[in-house]
């Protein structure tokens, strides 16, 4: 690769100029960077990142990718942009995930071609479910059309991988090098949408990285910026008033997407007399002592909260894409009538039959909602239903607290009298509560007694992965806390199944010094889907193994990391997580727990799913459904 351009200057005089000078407008302003500069396509990239506000890469390298790896070898000596190495690219991307969603940080994920891009590719599974925004930088094959390339698609044809990644988000193949403009103009629509972001694929050929390409620096486009737009027809808003004046049974879905407009939920409730039913990545939204919030509702949900969506008459959807296990597979509602829909989204906003939908910013048209609703004391029928709702939710505080305190029977597996995961859970939760410490709940069974269990007073206390249920995730996403300007304290909860998908975070914990505790809620099998299995066929099979992983003595073998034992009470468990919290790196506790038919051991499921040998009922009852 010739970094050097004909006017002499070269990768490191440019990172020089750069970094001295505060950022690239700054240079070119100063003299010291030429308007327009010849240079590597991978370089040009770098610096288009830059005006994006990109300066993390969490990278793996490979033959794909080392021209790209050696420019950022330079302006990392130059104090320009910091790269973390990791060793799993599932991990990587998780991490990168979390950074977006979690801190605002929007980094590149950087791998080499073939089976490293692919495992990539997978993990961006949540960041396109979850609306996050991530730049995704795979190698490519040449261009040139020479033969096959090592690890690249194996068939014949153009754009394999470029056509693969472009069904998860939006993709551009710099097959041409002058494009780089076109593709950083579409990736920043994409990662900085503001309503539904995304991953965005950037796919470098191997051949064209290295390749000369005159630069006009102010043309690099900038970080998308858009601003909040409302719905401009006053008339939707008289419309939307009127119907919730004409039902007394309200009901309001909070998504994800209503996570940052906590005090305008709050607003239209108390405003309407509805009740709030969570999905599971919106706790906090309403404190969870709030009279209104029902608490999650949804294939596994609450009492209280499927006991709402199942009798209310009209249905407010604010910011939820309507999941299968947010709306028990369409057949949630059984008697609403009409639905209120509040969504940037046009697909996400029509989902429902019998819809007002309100287009444009959450948080702008929830305003000018609240401010339609007539200020007058709420009818008796109203007031009914909050009565009712309210006993409902008196009625779950109490499940939750008895299954909390319940003795747990003795154990198959551990032949012993363990914890139960919903009181393991408790106990960490509100340790992390106290310690004002972000939850990251990994997929499964722990992720589902998590979002029933944790009660969170603001948004953004807890993430779970839900949109995509990722095995693996949260103890991945820790790694975000090593990379963030201002990283919060963390606490994963995962079972086996999913730290087992993704133990690399000990190697990547003890490489950079994150500081952070992982709680592995250990009952030796995949229990959520024997759960399932035992409900629909009364039996399991092949969910669980008889191989005694010694988690502790695993850990331990990583340097700086502090493995314990979270023992078999609360007791126990709670000087294992003062212990942690303490320790100046990861922390790992391994708690076993219990596993049985026993009802103390979970939550318990209160919806419906179209899954398994309960298909026919629910397809029968959604087309028996109006909305």
């Amino acid at each position: 690769m010739n970094d050097t351009a004909a006017d002499g200057s070269s990768t490191a005089q440019r990172a020089r100029a750069i970094a001295d000078a505060g950022g690239i407008d700054a240079a070119v302003a100063a003299g010291t960077l030429p308007a327009v500069a010849t240079m590597p396509l991978v370089e040009a990239l770098v610096l288009g990142l830059l005006k994006q506000g990109v300066r993390k890469y969490l990278a793996i390298f490979g033959h794909g990718n080392t021209a790209l790896g050696e420019v950022l070898r330079v302006y990392e000596a130059a104090g320009v942009t910091r790269t973390w190495q990791f060793r799993n690219e599932v991990a990587m991307a998780h991490a990168a995930t979390q950074l977006s969603w979690q801190y605002g940080e929007q980094a590149a994920v950087v791998t080499s071609i073939g089976p490293g891009a692919l495992q990539a590719y997978a993990a961006s599974l949540v960041a396109a479910s979850n609306g996050v925004g991530v730049w995704h930088i795979y190698g490519d094959e040449t261009t040139h059309g020479e033969g096959y390339n090592m690890q690249q698609v194996p068939k014949p044809g153009q754009g394999a991988f470029g056509t693969l990644t472009a069904v998860m988000g939006r993709s551009y193949t710099l097959h041409t090098p002058a494009a780089l403009r076109e593709a950083l103009r579409l990736g920043a629509a994409t990662v900085g949408h503001p309503y539904k972001a995304g991953p965005f694929f950037m796919l470098l050929p191997i051949n064209t990285q290295p390749a000369a390409v005159a630069v006009n620096l102010a043309a690099l486009p900038a970080r998308t910026r858009a601003e909040p737009v409302a719905c401009a027809d006053e008339a939707v808003f008289a419309e939307a008033a009127a119907l919730v004046a004409g039902h007394d049974r309200v009901v309001v879905k909070v998504g994800g997407g209503a996570r940052r407009f906590a005090a305008e939920v709050r607003s239209l409730i108390e405003k309407t007399g509805a009740v709030a039913v969570l999905s599971p990545g919106s706790t906090g939204v309403l404190p969870d002592g709030h009279r209104q919030n029902l608490h999650v509702g949804g294939s596994k949900g609450s009492l209280s909260g499927n006991f709402a969506m199942a009798e209310a008459t009209l249905l407010v959807a604010i910011g939820t894409r309507a999941v299968c296990q947010s709306d028990c597979s369409g057949i949630g509602y059984p008697k609403v009538e009409a639905v209120i829909n509040l969504n940037g989204d046009l697909d996400d906003l029509t989902h429902y039959n019998r819809t007002l939908p309100i287009p444009g910013d959450v948080g702008a048209n929830l305003s000018r909602l609240v401010a339609a609703l007539p200020d007058s004391r709420l009818p008796p029928g109203k007031i009914a239903w909050l009565e009712t709702c309210a006993a409902k939710k008196r009625e779950w505080s109490v499940l939750k607290r008895s299954r909390v305190a319940a003795t747990a029977p003795i154990d198959s597996v551990w032949q012993r009298r363990v914890m139960t995961q919903p009181q393991a859970i408790q106990v960490v939760a509100e340790f992390a509560k106290a310690k004002r410490a972000v939850k990251l709940f990994d997929a499964g069974d722990v992720q589902a007694n998590g979002f029933q269990l944790v009660e969170d007073e603001h948004p953004f206390e807890t993430f779970t992965e839900s949109g995509a249920s990722y095995m693996g995730y949260a103890v991945s996403a820790l790694m975000a806390g090593a990379i963030a300007d201002r990283p919060r304290s963390m606490i994963a909860f995962t079972g086996d199944g999913s730290f087992m998908m993704s133990p690399q975070i000990l190697h990547d914990a003890a490489e950079h010094r994150l500081k952070a505790t992982i709680v592995l809620f250990d009952n030796r099998r995949m229990a959520a889907i024997t759960g399932l299995q035992e409900a629909q066929y009364g039996a399991e099979f092949r969910t669980g193994d008889q191989v005694a992983v010694d988690y502790v003595r695993m850990a331990s073998a990583f340097p700086g990391v502090l493995a314990l034992t979270g023992g078999d009470t609360p007791e126990t468990l709670r000087r294992a997580l003062e212990a942690a919290h303490g320790h100046d790196g990861l922390s790992l506790i391994h708690v076993p727990v219990y596993c049985g038919s026993e009802p103390v051991g979970g939550m318990g499921a209160y919806g419906q799913w179209n899954v398994g040998n309960w298909v026919a009922d629910v397809e029968a009852a959604y087309q028996a459904t109006v909305i």
